[in-house]
């Protein structure tokens, strides 16, 4: 048995397992997880080891609340295309990196890092890699990912990085990624906050350009926000988007 399979292919029961989630999220419940976190720090800092092994120990101990992940976070995020597994998983739709995506995941996960004293240095993590939201690609989580407490933290780097996309969008350049959907995802989640601020991040992406997809993920501000700014924004996205935009906006103020 490889080292690997002994920290992350082997589940609390001592039974091989092919679902590495089973470890993941089995930790949970299960103290004994801590006996693999050193296994798992040497893995993770190993040169030799093969990069999907190094990355998946990253995502262990940063979904385990550990600090040693949260630090390779802020490593990855302060120069992301020198992170050993950078590339390693491309994500299908745009044919970039996605690997960022999958550590915001586990950084949103705060149950055990309030367990082990480690959220200040969670919610650290979280912001760095909020601060790449206008060059990384994220997938579709950003609109959904991290709760209320955490979001607060992170408005004033929210409204930096969205502005800095905004001021890109309006650049000949171009992202490998729908950076304009991105941008619009952050905004939504902040409306869960702060309908106000949301409406006015959204406000400021599709200014720079409407485009269907982004429109739809544009939506749910309406109901997040609240308050006669969500009607407005509502009534706006009734005038620009598409019959299912404008179906979609309909029935959320319609309930309202």
């Amino acid at each position: 048995m490889t080292r690997f399979s002994e920290l992350l292919g082997t589940d609390f029961d001592g039974e091989p397992t092919t679902d590495i989630e089973d470890v993941l999220y089995g930790a949970f419940d299960e103290p004994a997880h801590r006996d693999r976190v050193p296994g798992l720090v040497e893995l993770m800092n190993a040169p030799a080891a093969p990069e999907v092994e190094r990355f998946l120990a990253c995502v262990a101990l940063t979904t385990w609340g550990e600090a040693a992940g949260y630090e390779a976070v802020l490593r990855a995020a302060a120069d992301p295309e020198a992170t050993p597994w950078y590339d390693f998983s491309i994500d299908r739709k745009f044919s970039v990196d996605s690997t960022f995506a999958q550590l915001a995941d586990a950084v949103a996960e705060r149950d055990l890092a309030e367990e082990k004293g480690t959220e200040a240095l969670r919610v650290e993590a979280a912001r760095a890699l909020v601060r790449l939201a206008d060059s990384q690609y994220f997938e579709d989580k950003l609109g959904e990912l991290f709760d209320n407490a955490t979001l607060l933290a992170l408005l004033d780097d929210i409204k930096e990085v969205v502005g800095r996309g905004v001021r890109f969008l309006a650049t000949d350049e171009k992202r490998r990624f729908d950076l304009p959907t991105q941008l619009v995802d952050l905004a939504s989640g902040v409306a869960t906050v702060d309908g106000a601020l949301g409406v006015e991040l959204a406000m400021s992406v599709l200014n720079a350009g409407i485009y269907t997809r982004t429109l739809n993920h544009a939506v749910p501000i309406v109901h997040r926000a609240k308050g006669p700014e969500a009607r407005q924004f509502g009534e706006y996205l009734m005038t620009v988007g598409d019959e299912d935009v404008q179906r979609q906006v309909r029935e959320i103020l319609n309930q309202a």
